[in-house]
């Protein structure tokens, strides 16, 4: 979402960086830069104008001008600021801010927003959520009665997600069916009750009414507006009118893993007053995240995400294949089925965009990837390819003959050429596996590393980029941004 934004903020300061020194001009003058690329991004003008007068006040103050590192300077009060903008001015404001579920069961979550915002896939993805990872037991009801089939909507969402629903009774208006949730959440000891209200093309007083009615019922713990980032800064509009009118406890996000140039995101917070509590990150029930305005800030600064891909890559890998693989790397051993398990975890985990965009450093390999149209059908293809091979084939590839490789290629639906890539990709991670073992295998790994092995289940990560792809791998490592700056970040 926010590579455009993230393009010109690194252009700014990749000029600031190599000034030995900055005069109060040089500051200026990158500023109104910085302004032009937030109002290019849909950041709303009083926002943008607010962020830049706080950054500036800072920067031509003595902690920059008489800087050892100016330039390190500026970067790290732009990061501070983007997390105020993103997520409050408290203490802590870096991490994410948790649904208020502290009251007496059942904690009422009211979701609202206007029609095709997401609202009732986010409830879905929301109760799914907080019972995979917090062992709640929610309970979601439909609300909305103008919309045909909404309720049939939320009632298979709920049988994908294991989460129960509140049976249909036609005919019945919102207000009774938020007390007859209500009444069934009490009955079956629900921990979460959540109420998926109506939404509207746009905001009117009808609907206003009836969420207070709906309110005045259910006595919510949260009141969450759902928004769609694509619509930029309309959503904010939108936004400031039902905080307006409702009292807002929180914002979800959608489809942030789209193309839109990250206003609404950057406007959000400042505009309602409200934290942003979720992000949707695609179309799958487990595709949202807790929204961290540090993270966020770091990604926009191109220093990508290392924390939420350790998370990412904790939920998706398996323990006991990482420890089968273990085992085969201090062996100096490495199949195709191995090599296989690694490009299902890569498509697991989000595929090699998503990965490339939270690894520091790695935007530049992102780009090249965009360029030589290497999307995440370069891992489907793979896959099939493997695929296509015999068990035998796939334990001993030397036996790939070019008989062999015909027969694949046509099964696969590829050419040689391809599969002579992912051969060639195999031999070069074997011989990594073999230095491995040769290094005293994974605890010489993790020695070398400081203690840290590199991404769980990966060879080769933790400083070596992703090894293999077709083209010689990913560039060089994570390591990307000096590491001064990152001291600097640290401080923070």
């Amino acid at each position: 979402m926010f590579d455009t934004l993230s393009d010109r903020l690194n252009n700014v300061f990749s000029r600031l960086r190599g000034r030995g020194a900055l005069g109060e001009q040089d500051v200026r003058d990158a500023m109104r830069e910085v302004r032009v690329a937030l109002l290019e991004a849909d950041v709303a003008l009083q926002v943008a104008r607010d962020f830049i007068e706080r950054v500036t006040e800072r920067a031509i103050g003595q902690e920059v001008l008489k800087s050892v590192t100016p330039g390190q300077q500026v970067i790290k009060i732009v990061n501070d600021e983007l997390i105020t903008m993103l997520g409050g001015e408290h203490e802590g404001a870096g991490d994410a801010t948790p649904l208020n579920l502290d009251v007496k069961p059942p904690a009422v979550i009211m979701m609202v927003g206007l029609q095709g915002s997401g609202k009732t896939t986010s409830t879905a993805k929301i109760a799914k959520l907080l019972k995979d990872k917090q062992g709640k037991k929610p309970l979601m009801a439909s609300l909305d009665v103008n919309r045909p089939a909404a309720q049939e909507q939320l009632a298979i969402l709920g049988e994908q997600a294991g989460v129960a629903t509140l049976p249909i009774v036609q005919g019945q208006q919102p207000v009774d069916i938020a007390r007859r949730a209500l009444e069934a959440a009490k009955l079956q000891n629900v921990d979460v009750l959540l109420l998926d209200t109506a939404g509207r093309l746009h905001v009117d007083e009808a609907l206003m009414a009836e969420m207070k009615a709906v309110a005045g019922v259910s006595d919510p713990a949260e009141v969450l507006l759902v928004v769609d980032s694509l619509t930029g800064q309309d959503a904010v509009n939108v936004a400031q009118n039902f905080s307006n009118e409702v009292p807002l406890t929180g914002v979800v996000l959608t489809r942030m893993d789209g193309d839109a140039r990250g206003g609404a995101a950057l406007s959000m917070r400042a505009v309602t007053g409200k934290p942003i509590k979720f992000a949707g990150t695609g179309e799958k029930l487990d595709a949202i995240e807790l929204f961290h305005p540090a993270r966020v800030a770091d990604r926009i600064l191109g220093m990508g995400d290392v924390v939420s891909l350790v998370e990412k890559a904790a939920e998706t890998i398996n323990a006991e294949d990482a420890e089968e693989l273990a085992q085969k790397m201090m062996a100096g051993k490495f199949d195709m089925n191995d090599l296989r398990k690694q490009l299902q975890q890569m498509q697991n985990m989000g595929g090699l965009g998503m990965l490339a965009g939270m690894m520091p450093g790695m935007k530049k390999a992102k780009a090249a990837m965009a360029n030589a149209d290497m999307d995440d059908k370069v891992l489907t293809h793979m896959d099939a390819i493997i695929g296509s091979m015999t068990k035998k084939e796939r334990t001993h590839p030397q036996l790939l003959n070019a008989k062999r490789k015909k027969r694949v290629a046509a099964g696969s639906g590829t050419s040689v050429q391809e599969v002579n890539k992912i051969l060639k990709m195999h031999q070069e991670m074997g011989r990594a596996m073999k230095q491995i073992k040769k290094m005293g295998g994974i605890k010489g790994l993790a020695a070398m590393f400081g203690g840290g092995g590199g991404m769980p289940g990966m060879p080769g990560g933790g400083g070596g980029g992703m090894p293999g792809l077709p083209g010689g791998g990913m560039g060089g490592g994570m390591g990307g941004m000096p590491q001064d700056i990152q001291n600097l970040l640290n401080k923070k």
